[in-house]
């Protein structure tokens, strides 16, 4: 059965740094595009990060270069993401996403309908 959980998401204050976990189970995560999503209160969802393993392609969303630093440790089967100088509006409650055929490119985002799996989320709340 393939699983996701993410953890890691919390409170903190603006310009802090969190590290989001994502932990797979039935499947590897060196073998599937593994992507970040997240979506805040009353906004459409958004692509943030996405990693191939295999290949260490990356890809970020603007907003977040320089910020965000996805990463991947297949031993531990698990995906992070590390969230530095972090701001209110990165308030959202933060996904993991996995699919065999959706690798990162290292150039674009693939839709969140192109992802087969999902965690159930973790929150992450920034204070000002």
């Amino acid at each position: 059965e393939v699983r996701i959980v993410e953890s890691g998401g919390g409170t903190v204050q603006a310009g802090g740094s969190l590290r989001l976990s994502c932990t797979a189970s039935g499947f590897t995560v060196d073998n599937y595009g593994i992507a970040w999503f997240r979506q805040a209160p009353g906004k459409e969802r958004e692509g943030i990060s996405c990693i191939t393993a295999t290949d260490g392609s990356t890809y970020y969303a603007n907003s977040m270069k320089g910020r965000f630093t996805i990463s991947s440790d297949n031993a531990k089967n698990t995906v992070y993401l590390q969230m530095n100088s972090l701001k209110p509006e990165d308030t959202a409650t933060y996904y993991c996403v996995a699919d065999r055929i959706a690798l990162c490119s290292g150039s674009h985002f693939y839709p969140e309908y192109e992802y087969d799996y999902w965690g159930q989320g973790t929150q992450v709340t920034v204070s000002s």
